[in-house]
């Protein structure tokens, strides 16, 4: 059986993929956070904050910016 991933918003995807270890701050829903980013899945994103992975849904992201 052959899985594949559905792209929800591929333009967010791609971006993410260009900051990938680098510092970043998200926007969600439900707040931000700020942190390295060290993962990004079709569905998901990880950003490491003191040391904490934190698992973002990439449909619960509003905007995005790269941090210093």
């Amino acid at each position: 059986m052959s899985e594949k991933w559905k792209l929800s918003d591929p333009y967010v995807y791609q971006a993410l993929m260009g900051l990938h270890n680098q510092s970043l701050a998200v926007q969600t829903t439900h707040g931000s956070v700020r942190g390295v980013l060290r993962e990004v899945m079709p569905d998901h994103i990880v950003i490491m904050m003191g040391g904490t992975p934190f698992y973002v849904r990439t449909a619960q992201i509003i905007w995005f910016h790269p941090t210093m």
